[in-house]
């Protein structure tokens, strides 16, 4: 049985030695030169103006979870155009009645202004 494992075996243990080697010999050969530059906070290109660990806005955070489920919701287009022949007119309708409701969510989260960036805006 141990034969049916051993080219894995022998593959991880070449990734290991590799990934071991080109780490030891970066830090043998590479320069470390330290600078003032090289030490600096890197947000983007830009010079930084405050301290990293600042606070967000509650707004950041809505956006980025109703941006996962709105892509969690149209990943699922993809299972039905992958069979959408088999189907047929059944297949069609409840696309569209998912659709529906995934627009009508959207044009609410609009409505309520959960996309805006305004500051003197609420959400309600």
């Amino acid at each position: 049985m141990f034969e049916v494992y051993f080219p894995m075996f022998v593959l991880i243990f070449f990734v290991f030695a590799m990934a071991l080697g080109m780490l030891g010999l970066s830090y043998i050969i590479g320069k470390r030169v330290r600078t003032k530059e090289k030490l600096s906070t890197y947000e983007c290109g830009n010079v930084p103006f405050e301290d990293a660990r600042g606070r967000f806005s509650v707004k950041f955070y809505l956006v980025a979870i109703l941006f996962i489920i709105f892509d969690i919701e149209v990943v699922f287009l993809y299972p039905w155009a992958v069979i959408y022949r088999k189907l047929a007119l059944f297949g069609l309708i409840e696309m569209g009645v998912f659709l529906l409701i995934l627009l009508a969510g959207y044009f609410y989260i609009i409505k309520k202004g959960a996309l805006n960036w305004e500051e003197n805006e609420e959400i309600t």
